[in-house]
């Protein structure tokens, strides 16, 4: 065996001759009996006349039986964990010789971690402040707001305008709605339509323009400029629940608004924590990879690529672009994407690794809790639900998946934490 280069490896092979001569005899008396010579029936016809019609498509056949035989073979004997496909090269195939070639592959990484345990990095626990309860507490509240009609009268700053629209030119794209509320002088409100409404009174008409910015959600709007005909139809105030135990129990299964902030609070302090500590495990790994040099397989970083630019493809589709529109060239996408599916590719094999180390496995309860979790998001019975991802090979990757997230937590435990 020979390290060609990375996770390149090469192997010299020969058959021996008896063994070449047996399998060939063995197929040509398969094509005896399968072909049809002109004068013999199938399967008389003399085995010279076999060998000299056929002996190219006997020898390739021969090749297809031994080769592949012969190099798992040998890649068991040796104990290789292959991970391609074996290139064949070099071959030899005389009469009255051992057969012979090389066989290029590669094979899965062998390296060691030995400092996983007490990286070093920066996390700090969150805090969450009365101001913060509050503040979310206010955003739960406004969500239960209700509007209220008020007596015509003209628009100003905080109304909510009831209006009906048309546009008239500016756009391929006919905008036409008999009820919009409109805040005047709302964040959201574009300053067009505050500037034309403030002032106007409901059974006013008007037309004017109104400029979207260059970076508007709509693509279709993005930095035009639309003339629109507006009917003021009324006025509206909001109006907002009062902070008290009865508005609690609307929320669900609370007595009191202090069991409401209790929850709130825990809520928001969850979801720090989590944030702060996935930023925390990404800096462990980075931390990992680029302390720990070890060969990375050309096909994982390959698959990585492709990964990647699937998914790429898949949030263009999302957004309405179709896929088949873009022509890659692959080359340029493999030398652009090269970095930091290498990086990624990485992480994965560290983490494995310490999940080795550490035999740190998903349970068979941890997948049935994810595939209870996912039959009752798709209302699908388990059973009909676990074929399915066994099928499809989604469920070997909820258990990778399971393992990874046991990893991460697992060094982020035992890092060491610094302060900012």
């Amino acid at each position: 065996m020979a390290l060609l280069e990375g996770c390149k490896h090469e192997l010299e092979i020969s058959i021996p001759v008896a063994d070449v001569e047996k399998e060939t005899a063995k197929v040509a008396e398969q094509f005896r009996e399968k072909v049809h010579l002109k004068g013999f029936r199938a399967g008389k016809a003399p085995m010279s006349l076999i060998r000299k019609n056929y002996d190219s498509d006997i020898r390739q056949k021969v090749v297809e039986n031994l080769v592949p035989k012969a190099v798992d073979e040998r890649i068991a004997a040796e104990q290789l964990r292959a991970i391609s496909r074996p290139n064949v090269t070099d071959l030899h195939f005389h009469d009255g010789k051992d057969l012979h070639f090389k066989a290029q592959f590669e094979v899965f990484p062998q390296f060691d971690i030995p400092n996983y345990n007490g990286v070093e990095v920066v996390y700090k626990e969150p805090e969450v402040t009365d101001e913060d309860v509050t503040k979310r507490i206010d955003e739960i509240r406004d969500t239960k707001a209700t509007y209220a009609n008020e007596d015509p009268r003209p628009l100003a700053d905080g109304d909510y305008a009831v209006v009906s629209l048309e546009s008239l030119s500016g756009t391929d794209e006919g905008i036409k709605a008999d009820e919009v509320q409109v805040l005047i002088g709302g964040p959201e409100t574009l300053p067009g339509f505050t500037e034309n409404l403030t002032g106007s009174s409901p059974g006013d008409e008007k037309e004017f323009d109104v400029t979207y910015p260059a970076d508007y959600g709509r693509e279709t709007l993005a930095g035009k400029t639309v003339r629109f005909k507006v009917g003021v139809k009324g006025v509206r105030r909001k109006e907002l629940p009062e902070l008290n135990d009865e508005f609690a129990q609307d929320l669900g299964d609370f007595r009191t608004l202090d069991e409401v902030k209790d929850a709130v609070r825990k809520s928001i302090l969850a979801q720090r924590q989590n944030d702060a500590q996935r930023e925390a495990k990404d800096k462990i790994i980075e931390k990992l990879v680029d302390t720990n040099e070890f060969p990375v397989p050309e096909i994982f970083v390959d698959r990585q690529i492709e990964n990647r630019v699937e998914q790429r493809l898949r949030a263009l589709q999302s957004e309405g672009v179709d896929p088949k529109s873009f022509k890659l060239d692959w080359e340029k996408v493999k030398a652009a994407q090269k970095d930091a599916a290498l990086r990624e590719v990485k992480a994965s094999l560290v983490l494995g690794k310490v999940a080795e180390r550490e035999s740190i496995n998903a349970t068979n309860e941890e997948v049935d809790r994810e595939l209870d979790r996912i039959s009752r998001q798709e209302k699908q019975p388990v059973a009909v639900l676990r074929r399915k991802l066994t099928e499809n090979g989604e469920l070997s990757r909820i258990a990778s998946h399971i393992q990874t997230e046991k990893t991460l937590n697992y060094l982020f435990e035992h890092a060491t934490k610094t302060a900012e």
